[in-house]
């Protein structure tokens, strides 16, 4: 790990939760920091806010589009993206796709679209509003396995080692914890209700607009942490139990990234549960 992952690193330590805007005050002059992001979030010790940076038109798209208009099996405004999308001689970005649409509502149809095998799609870090985080197994690797090295690492500045200490006093307090004891810290992290889960998948849907089909990785955005992983798939077990939601899996896989596609739920047999609907 480089000295600026590094100090990227332990700057997120001193957010709330871990979390924070690429723009805010924290890492507003921070160089290198979309690179940076790219090279964490590869190896899943962070995770960022993404969208489709350009998309271009494939050989069945541009089939569809050949058919006569009866035959074709999308709906209008997915039609008119399709043919702007087809227009284009190559890649195009979504802003330059022609549409009274607005951006929201654009690339959920160019996702729809993706996961058709329509068109293929370029996914990035979003260049305004993107937010930051810590991830389950950067927690991990942070607490267990980082070792520093003579030679390869920076001279800290006393503000950054203080957020890596309070963060592992904090963390390996919690490892330490027996099942059972309630304290301070064990309540911050389990005290989501299912019920509190439920809503937020309901606000995550109609803000994304993801027409009561969420794809879970929103969902683990917004609750990994406090949640853990295991705690998160547990709770959503049991709303599916109790008839409040139903999880399905995902076919195509064109529409995300390897990243997306890894936040489902592992099964035995079949493609990973993948998206979210509340009955």
């Amino acid at each position: 790990m480089d000295t600026n992952e590094l100090k990227f690193l332990f700057k997120l330590l001193g957010c709330e939760n871990y979390r924070s805007s690429l723009s805010g005050n924290t890492f507003k002059s921070f160089k290198g920091k979309n690179s940076i992001c790219q090279t964490l979030g590869d190896r899943d010790i962070i995770d960022y806010s993404r969208e489709i940076a350009s998309v271009k038109i494939l050989p069945p798209g541009q089939a569809l589009l050949k058919l006569d208009a009866a035959e074709i099996p999308i709906e209008d405004k997915e039609l008119k993206i399709l043919e702007n999308v087809g227009k284009a001689s190559g890649k195009v970005a979504p802003s330059k796709i022609k549409s009274s649409l607005k951006a929201a509502e654009k690339e959920e149809i160019l996702k729809s679209l993706s996961s058709r095998g329509l068109i293929e799609t370029e996914i990035k870090i979003k260049k305004t509003k993107a937010e930051v985080w810590l991830t389950a197994r950067g927690i991990e690797f942070l607490r267990d396995d980082f070792v520093p090295k003579k030679g390869a690492n920076p001279t800290l500045s006393l503000d950054l080692l203080n957020n890596y200490l309070r963060f592992l006093r904090k963390t390996l307090q919690m490892k330490s914890e027996q099942p059972g004891i309630t304290t301070e810290s064990t309540v911050e992290i389990t005290n989501i209700t299912d019920e509190e889960i439920l809503q937020i998948i309901q606000k995550l849907d109609k803000e994304i607009g993801t027409r009561n089909y969420l794809p879970i990785f929103y969902l683990r955005e917004k609750l990994q942490p406090p949640l853990s992983r295991d705690e998160l798939d547990k709770a959503l077990y049991r709303l599916q139990a109790d008839d409040k939601i139903e999880l399905s899996t995902l076919q195509e896989a064109n529409a995300y990234t390897s990243k997306q596609i890894q936040s489902g739920i592992e099964q035995n047999v079949g493609g990973p549960i993948f998206f979210i609907s509340v009955e």
